[in-house]
């Protein structure tokens, strides 16, 4: 049995690769593990996106959590990072949430949290791998009668983490005119109120879910519709989410797109302004943009970078104490104020740097200078994607790329940790060179090893 656990939970095409049954032993398993030794009855919080699959695979994980005699907390559809709080606030063993992130319909996950509200460490995930493994063969003792779980409807959810933002990352957005995405997702219900509570005027779109139009040329993926209606309604900033709402980037008031790095910029700027920034230093990834550095450097901050993925910026901000660090993608982890990354967390923390300095967002994405990157896609089945990355022609063509580019860029190759595909990007001052360099090097790793 391969391993389950990606660098996000376990994903795949819902019915298919994550199926029903899966998610039963997924639940069960789960519920054993992060339940411990606790002389309590083990509680379970559970909360989903908008996917059509996610009633089933809610049904099924939840009867795994109460056949392993736990208290499943049903919290509904809610952000990722709102599940990660709750299951703090509401003194839980865990949280899981049922979502495929920024993935299309087709696509669910299961992702745990711990009681405390952070990612699981990689022995914990493999501890319910092991259970799993042994489902049909192990000898266990299985909770009958009033042992058996029950499933509890926390109808106030979602309130009580909307509740919760306001309190941490209270803003006056009194007089200013705000697009919203929220991508079909977890934070359709959410977001347009929480904004409009904190005194903004609310333009938002993507807060149709239909179960298949997650992500569907909306959100924080897609931000063309986006740009259309900060321009077509005259708004000040537009903010999108994805599905889940773990994530956020921007546009300003002309439509030009904001990354995660731009953002991450501003807020760090602030906070250094404040003395608020933990030894003056920003946690990235190395898929940060090189023009990322040449800020950190001229403001005099420090930029520690990980391997990508969230958890992996989020082990360092915990080994060193900083507090705050993130990915390109808006993927942002204010680790004063949250134990994951959270959308609408980071996007009221953008606010308060941008109120707190009378600035608009055209003016302040200016504090860092985005060198051009071109990213491309190479589809490879996931049994093929480490061979790839280790065939010496592919490598041979990497090293003559960044002899080309010397010190003024760079190429990056590296697997998709939710996705069958390898992720090219490619760094520099030329667009155009780098864009033919980016298709070359993709197409000959789909010649080699594509599907």
């Amino acid at each position: 049995m391969s391993r389950l656990f990606g660098t996000d939970g376990v994903r795949g095409i819902a019915n298919k690769e994550l199926t029903p049954d899966l998610a039963y032993r997924l639940g069960w398993a789960g519920a054993l593990v992060l339940s411990g030794e606790n002389s309590h009855r083990p509680v379970i919080l559970v909360g989903t996106d908008t996917r059509i699959s996610c009633g089933m695979l809610e049904s099924a994980l939840v009867a795994g959590i109460c056949a392993a005699g736990a208290d499943a907390f049903i919290g509904g559809v809610i952000p990722t990072p709102g599940i990660a709080y709750l299951s703090r606030k509401y003194k839980c063993d865990a949280g899981v949430v049922i979502s495929a992130s920024h993935n299309s319909y087709e696509y669910n996950g299961i992702k745990f949290f711990s009681g405390s509200g952070y990612k699981l460490p990689d022995d914990t995930e493999e501890r319910i791998e092991d259970l799993i493994q042994s489902y049909e063969t192990g000898d266990f003792e299985r909770p009958v009668g009033s042992g058996i779980g029950r499933r509890i409807e926390k109808k106030y959810a979602s309130h009580d983490y909307a509740e919760h933002l306001k309190r941490r990352m209270s803003v006056d957005l009194s007089g200013l005119k705000i697009g919203l995405d929220c991508a079909n997702g977890a934070s359709a219900h959410i977001a347009p109120a929480l904004f409009s509570d904190l005194g903004a005027e609310v333009c938002a779109i993507g807060i149709e879910p239909d179960g298949t139009n997650i992500n569907d040329r909306c959100g924080s993926t897609h931000l063309d519709r986006l740009r259309q209606l900060v321009r077509r309604e005259s708004c000040d900033i537009g903010i999108a989410f994805d599905g889940d709402a773990d994530r956020m980037l921007a546009v300003d008031e002309n439509g030009i797109e904001v990354d995660g790095d731009v953002i991450m910029a501003i807020i760090a700027h602030d906070m250094h302004e404040q003395g608020a920034l933990r030894d003056d230093t920003l946690v990235v990834t190395v898929m940060s943009n090189l023009g990322l550095d040449i800020m950190a450097r001229d403001i005099g901050l420090n930029l520690v970078k990980t391997k990508v993925g969230d958890r992996y910026v989020l082990e360092e901000m915990l080994r060193c104490g900083y507090n705050i660090g993130g990915e390109q993608s808006g993927h942002i982890i204010l680790l004063d104020d949250a134990t994951t990354g959270d959308g609408l967390l980071s996007a009221l923390r953008l606010m308060r740097a941008l109120v707190s300095h009378g600035q608009r967002l055209s003016d302040a994405r200016h504090i860092m200078r985005v060198l051009p990157q071109v990213l491309r896609s190479a589809r490879v089945p996931n049994d093929k994607k480490a061979r790839a990355l280790e065939d010496t022609d592919i490598m041979s063509l990497i090293g003559k790329m960044e002899s080309q580019l010397q010190d003024c860029g760079r190429v990056l190759v590296r697997q998709s940790g939710t996705e069958p595909i390898i992720r090219v990007m490619i760094e520099g001052e030329d667009r155009e060179q780098i864009a033919k360099m980016a298709d070359q090097l993709t197409e000959l790793i789909v010649s080699r090893y594509g599907a």
